[in-house]
């Protein structure tokens, strides 16, 4: 009836045989999950399972907890842009962009450059700030996200292949690092391909980083990475191998902002 409430317009389709134990939670759906509209045959929606807006809010917080897994964000909780040395000659282009995506993530963000130059503490710094800002984030690191991937193939797997690849892909933000990296099988191509595919197809802000020459990379994803529509600057960080330095010119810089109540000593872990 045009009256009645959108709750009353609900049938569940299967309905638990209620007892002294049992309370039923959801009145739209019964705990079944799904309904079914109280509509005449030859509606296009007569018979059709909906997904009950309770079983959609168990499923984004399972997609939730699963990117937080797959991050794995611990190690690079000191990745920052308050950590970020600044002052390292090549890097102040990548540390703007970096934090203009943050604030504002959307298209792709690109950084091509060699060990140690700062890319994966700029995309870890981009990971933190997002999550601060309770926006959900998966940052994986491209051969261990196919490794991900195949571990669902497991006998022990607690979550299916679909499942896993369908939040990775669909995650609102995605930084995948050191792509170029990866054990080049077709399987892994194939898949790697999808993701970025994918992505490319919905516009979902992503951020890339390379220690390839643009070159190297399969031709298929390049292209995406080269879209200017999408993608509009590639940012090449012609900084040294920071590793390489010595400790005290390497923490030089933070250990001043230290002194100067900047920071914390990003030696010391809470």
């Amino acid at each position: 009836m045009a009256g009645s409430s959108a709750a009353a317009a609900m049938k569940a389709t299967s309905e638990p045989i209620a007892d002294d134990k049992t309370a039923i939670v959801c009145l739209n759906c019964k705990d079944a999950g799904y309904y079914t509209l109280d509509v005449p045959v030859g509606d296009p929606n007569f018979g059709v399972l909906m997904l009950c807006d309770c079983r959609r809010s168990e499923k984004e917080q399972r997609a939730a907890h699963e990117l937080h897994r797959l991050s794995n964000l611990e190690p690079f909780s000191d990745k920052t842009f308050e950590t970020f040395d600044a002052s390292v000659p090549g890097v102040q282009r990548a540390l703007a962009r970096a934090r203009e995506f943050a604030r504002r993530p959307q298209g792709w963000l690109v950084f091509f450059g060699n060990y140690g130059c700062g890319k994966t503490h700029l995309a870890a710094a981009i990971a933190n700030e997002a999550l601060q800002n309770h926006y959900r984030v998966l940052f994986a690191v491209v051969p261990d996200l196919l490794d991900h991937l195949r571990s669902t193939f497991g006998p022990n797997s607690e979550i299916a292949y679909d499942e896993r690849f369908e939040i990775v892909r669909e995650a609102p933000m995605l930084i995948l690092d050191d792509l170029g990296t990866e054990n080049t099988t077709p399987w892994a191509r194939e898949k790697l391909y999808q993701i970025i595919n994918h992505r490319y197809n919905y516009c979902l802000p992503t951020v890339i980083t390379s220690n390839r020459k643009p070159d190297e990379i399969e031709p298929r994803i390049l292209s995406r990475m080269l879209d200017a529509v999408l993608c509009p600057e590639r940012i090449i960080i012609e900084a040294g191998d920071y590793r390489r330095l010595p400790v005290e010119q390497r923490f030089g810089y933070r250990k001043r902002r230290l002194e100067r109540g900047e920071g914390r000593d990003p030696r010391t872990r809470l």
